[in-house]
């Protein structure tokens, strides 16, 4: 037995087969995703051998793709993005054939990889059959061995730590993120020409008091060319406002397309999250909201100026690059000004050059 520096108690090792068959559940949002990649690339370390499957939902599938600590990327349609009972069925039985292969593969450990409990999760592993299962516990809910969730710390430190179960401790490993080579080399020519920092500028959130208006943007964008010379990648979510499933913003990234004429500066389409990374991995410095572009800017290595709203800058903060977040007293990104972005950025280059 051993002390395990998050969860606070202590924490019986698991023992486990030289090749175990491990299951590594994340099947929230793309940022949450993200967040395991140290976990899993942990494993992959300690367990060179072993059979690593990740359970994801089809939206943040991408995210893995290429990742060479994972054998297997298993994803089902969350039922909430389908509009059709049909669709909803069909969904259901192949959820049902997924859970048939999983049986299948006598899985030695399922993870329900999370900073918290997940009831869902959690039922899915029930039904998987595992022989061993970890995750974090709640009062009524205990797993064996007890792990319950550390407060204060990072999404990925938190998420990490459940591994002390394994014997596993130390610092985690950066998050993992591979770029798709087709995706890349069709947006790259895009790239404006310059000398100046190509700076991605991401104007989506899915959370409403955490967008910043489109006229800061192009603000922004204006006082930092003429400071920086800055270039500029323009994403956004696709689609269009209304769309009951996925919400886009097709509309304000046109207007802020409009303001930005004049500036070197590219709009390519992202309709798939495998674009939004190749496009973000060309970029030198990004800003953007608190969700998941920044993670997936944070995964890239990329230095971030990022607004924050209501969410915990604790947990949540970009991982593991040099990065600035504006964050308000009021909670709203909407009270951020064009001077204070300024004033961040300006301060992000200045940590730059301290690194140089």
């Amino acid at each position: 037995m051993h002390r395990d520096p998050l969860a606070g108690g202590r924490v019986t090792t698991i023992e486990l087969p030289e090749s175990p068959r491990i299951l590594v559940i994340r099947r929230d949002n793309i940022g949450d995703l993200l967040c395991t990649t140290p976990l899993i690339a942990a494993l992959r370390r300690s367990y060179p051998t072993a059979w690593i499957g990740a359970l994801v939902n089809s939206y943040n599938a991408p995210a893995l793709a290429g990742n060479p600590c994972v054998d297997e990327i298993l994803s089902y349609d969350k039922s909430k993005h389908l509009t059709t009972w049909g669709a909803k069925l069909e969904a259901y039985w192949r959820r049902l054939g997924l859970i048939r292969r999983l049986r299948g593969r006598h899985l030695d450990l399922a993870i329900l990889a999370a900073s918290g409990y997940q009831a869902s999760a959690h039922r899915f592993v029930v039904l998987a059959a595992p022989k061993r299962t970890l995750g974090y516990s709640l009062a009524n809910i205990h797993l064996t061995p007890e792990l319950h969730a550390p407060q204060g710390v990072h999404e990925v430190e938190a998420t990490f730590g459940m591994l002390a179960a394994l014997g596993i401790q130390g610092p985690p490993p950066p998050m993992m993120l591979v770029p798709d080579a087709a995706e890349t080399v069709a947006i790259a020519p895009l790239v404006p020409s310059g000398k100046g920092p190509l700076v991605g500028l991401h104007i989506s959130s899915r959370k409403e008091g955490q967008r910043w208006p489109i006229e800061r943007f192009a603000a922004l964008a204006w006082q930092l060319h003429a400071s920086y010379g800055a270039r500029f990648l323009l994403f956004w979510a696709p689609g269009a406002a209304n769309d009951p499933c996925h919400p886009g913003d097709d509309d304000k990234a046109a207007a802020l397309i409009r303001e930005l004429a004049g500036l070197p500066f590219a709009a390519p389409s992202t309709p798939r999250l495998a674009g939004l990374i190749a496009g973000l991995s060309l970029c030198d410095r990004v800003v953007c909201s608190d969700g998941g572009a920044m993670h997936v800017a944070a995964a890239l290595g990329k230095p971030i100026v990022c607004f924050f709203g209501d969410s915990d800058a604790v947990r949540w903060r970009p991982w593991g690059v040099p990065h600035v977040i504006l964050q308000k007293d009021s909670c709203a990104v909407g009270d951020i000004t064009v001077a204070e972005a300024s004033l961040g950025f300006a301060r992000l280059e200045a940590s730059l050059g301290k690194r140089d």
